[in-house]
């Protein structure tokens, strides 16, 4: 298996190794943010993983159309909209887990959706890039 995957002129992560990654990192963050400051109730360790994989899935498709279709908003708010995408994100989390996943309040939902895109800035920008600039 190739851990580092050419296409045209650019080079990626193999799809599972990134898929690893960012599951890996999703589940700890949402496990940390819950143990922390009691944010959310999760109810067993498997939805904090199934939570990751949806988050995933929904990172993946729904919200680079969401985004689109709200970049004017989010240029006038300087970016500050785009937690409430992620926030919106979660909610759909909630939605299809149903009782397994409840978040308390707006606020916290939002707190959670910073910790998600921070940590998703950081598999980026400390993990992945690293990993492709040492194979150029």
């Amino acid at each position: 298996m190739k851990v580092i995957i050419s296409d045209k002129n650019e080079k990626r992560l193999n799809k599972l190794l990134d898929w690893i990654i960012y599951i890996s990192g999703y589940t700890l963050t949402l496990y940390l943010v819950d143990v922390l400051f009691n944010a959310f109730e999760v109810d067993n360790i498997i939805y904090y993983f199934w939570a990751s994989i949806i988050i995933n899935l929904l990172n993946k498709t729904i919200k680079k159309i969401v985004f689109k279709l709200t970049l004017p908003i989010t240029g006038l708010t300087f970016g500050l909209f785009y937690f409430v995408i992620d926030f919106f994100m979660l909610k759909i989390v909630d939605f299809i887990l149903g009782h397994h996943f409840d978040i308390y309040g707006i606020w916290w939902g939002i707190f959670i959706a910073f910790s998600i895109s921070a940590i998703h800035f950081v598999i980026e920008e400390v993990i992945l890039k690293p990993i492709l600039k040492k194979v150029k």
